[in-house]
């Protein structure tokens, strides 16, 4: 990569999107295109919707929170259509100010930190470009010039809704500078930018005693006192506090129910009014989106006190529960430590879900579905199918408990779990018993965790270790079966003719002799009794296959030994179950023969090539599932 001509680049980008012009020349730009005079609230939701908007099972994905905000599409698509896109459309509900509730590291400080960084790429599209008075300290809107009597045929002829007054420095400003002439005033078009503080505001709440009022409404600049000679003269204030400068974009209150209730009172108005106080002058206009993030506890608290039922009611509560599906999991544990130093050493394959097992386990709540244990919940939330339950029943779980994901490990922990195994010295790779070790030697650290809490997270740290046991088995056996897919699909086939034959009270042929046989029995229960299926239920499940197939057929579709998630299951288990033996002896020799060697060899060059492992962690996988075989 050539530094400097990406640097030189990116500097006659920015240089190409400069545009200065007159009030006149702007209200051209304006019959062109309308849009460019949209409001905060707008700007957001069509930062979002420009990345795109997936359509998927009656549900809303946006691809703008894809590569950051895993396992949380409820919220996020609650949060774009019942805020961002009403708010967009002018419904009350952008007077409100936006409050992000959820347990600590549930990715509230994501979100609005990925709306941020949204608005300043997309103040640099032509779709998304921003306009404003030059030399405005708030950058505002251009058409407050437009006078309140001339408003109404101006927003007819041009097809824009004008809202607010000009701020007190501008409106001085059109008068000593321009002499009242609007047409002349100078219009730039500006970038949102968090670091040059163009249309993003963020308030962090500190000591009471010494924050000021002024950190967020601007201040006096007593050193121009004698100069203008009156605290009112706009030119002797500084409008630089953060609700100034969020002005056209957006502003974050972080951890807002900590602030002092005098810092609050200014929300009071500009969430209703879309103005606010500052100094000695009339109410100052701004247009920006005001978004807040606070935890449960807090939240209660601040509910509970009568004093701020006014504030409340101004308030959109968004619940941001933590991820509960492993699979999503498993990509935040994945992005956290990509972002680290620590790339050289390994991590072996299902590491990561071994941990995000444990969390999603911690955060589940019991279900009152009879026979619906935890691991099953788990698994039907991460999308897998579990027998007896439909996707009916998903959606009943999913409404049981409107407070699910608000408790339980939160991914931090895990991080630091993860982090812990991986600084020891000396090591090539780590896998799921070195995280799960470190998760299970953190919980006696743990501040907030009770006894009994403990001891019922032991628990779920022992179900992991279960559940990856199965993994790493089932990984070892495929390794081991040559042509994995070919013996899969040859056994498949067979039990399809067999069943076909026994459903339809017909022979088989052998396809060496040409010779009719009675559907092979023994062949059939071999692999059905894998699954648990009892005598009395083979001819139903049989029957359940053929109906399967026949439904494929009509559609279309090609009915594989994936198709069927319990026959698939069965018939893995029925090939692990003839080679167990096999690897059994493969993996405990200790010193194995030539023949042995050659297929530890290929099972070790698969692991690799295949399944993601080193060398070293394949052979630490090996000897693991020897031993768990031969118990």
């Amino acid at each position: 990569m050539d530094l400097f001509k990406k640097i030189a680049d990116y500097r006659t980008e920015t240089e190409r999107l400069a545009w200065a012009g007159t009030f006149a020349e702007y209200i051209e730009k304006l019959r062109e295109n309308p849009r460019l005079a949209m409001t905060a609230h707008a700007r957001v939701y069509e930062m979002i919707a420009s990345q795109g908007i997936v359509e998927e099972n009656g549900r809303r994905k946006y691809n703008f929170f894809e590569k950051e905000i895993f396992g949380l599409d409820l919220a996020i698509e609650k949060l774009v259509e019942e805020y961002f896109h009403s708010a967009a459309r002018r419904l009350d509900v952008r007077k409100r100010i936006l409050l992000l509730m959820g347990p600590v590291s549930g990715g509230k400080s994501t979100i609005v930190t990925l709306l941020k960084k949204g608005l300043e790429q997309f103040s640099r599209t032509d779709e998304g470009a921003v306009y404003a008075i030059q030399g405005c300290p708030m950058h505002e809107e251009p058409l407050h010039l437009i006078p309140h009597e001339l408003r109404p045929e101006v927003e007819a002829e041009l097809g824009v809704k004008i809202e607010g007054n000009l701020c007190p420095s501008c409106q001085i400003r059109l008068r000593e500078e321009y002499g009242g002439r609007i047409e002349d005033v100078l219009v730039e078009r500006v970038l949102i930018s968090e670091e040059n503080r163009i249309g993003i505001g963020t308030f962090s709440p500190s000591d009471p005693k010494s924050q000021d009022i002024a950190d967020l409404t601007g201040s006096i600049d007593f050193s121009t006192i004698t100069q203008y000679g009156s605290e009112s003269d706009p030119r002797a204030y500084r409008f630089d506090g953060e609700l100034n400068k969020a002005n056209r974009g957006l502003m974050e209150f972080q951890e807002m129910l900590k602030c002092d209730e005098k810092f609050l009172w200014n929300l009071l108005s500009l969430t209703q009014e879309g103005n606010f106080k500052a100094g000695r002058f009339a109410l100052i206009s701004a247009d920006e989106l005001i978004i807040a993030h606070t935890n449960e506890s807090e939240y209660k608290a601040f509910i509970s006190n009568k004093k701020n039922e006014a504030l409340q009611s101004r308030m959109i509560v968004m619940p941001i529960p933590y991820n509960l599906k492993v699979s999503e999991e498993e990509k935040i544990y994945a992005k956290l430590i990509k972002q680290s130093d620590m790339k050289h050493v390994h991590i072996a394959p299902h590491s990561f879900r071994a941990a995000a097992i444990f969390s999603i386990l911690t955060r589940l709540k019991e279900s009152k579905k009879q026979g619906m244990d935890l691991v099953k919940k788990m698994r039907m939330y991460d999308g897998e199918e579990v027998e007896g339950y439909k996707e009916a029943d998903l959606k009943e779980m999913q409404n049981e408990y409107l407070e699910e994901g608000m408790t339980g490990i939160d991914p931090r922990y895990v991080i630091n779990r993860i982090s812990s195994a991986l600084i020891r010295h000396d090591l090539e790779f780590i896998n799921a018993l070195d995280v799960l070790r470190a998760l299970k030697d953190g919980l006696d650290q743990h501040p907030s965790i009770t006894k009994e809490e403990r001891e019922r997270y032991l628990n779920f740290i022992s179900i992991a270790r279960k559940e990856y046991d199965e993994l790493a088995k089932k990984e070892v056996q495929k390794a081991f079966v040559y042509s994995f897919d070919e013996s899969a699909k040859t056994l498949f086939n067979n039990y399809l003719d067999n069943i076909e034959a026994y459903c339809n009270w017909a022979k088989i042929k052998d396809p060496l002799t040409g010779e009719e046989m009675d559907p092979d029995e023994r062949l059939m229960r071999s692999i059905e009794e894998q699954i648990g299926i009892s005598e009395n239920a083979k001819k139903a499940f049989r029957e359940e296959i053929l109906i399967r197939m026949s439904s494929y057929s009509r559609k279309g579709k090609r009915f594989d030994y994936s198709s069927h998630e319990r026959l698939r299951e069965a018939i893995e288990k029925k090939l692990f179950t003839d080679l167990k033996d096999i690897v059994k002896i493969t993996t405990s020799t200790k010193t194995p023969d030539e023949n042995q060697l050659k297929r530890i060899n290929e099972v070790i060059k698969r692991l690799v090539e295949e399944h993601g492992y080193t060398t070293a962690s394949a052979n630490e996988l090996l000897r693991y599932v020897g031993s768990l075989l031969n118990r």
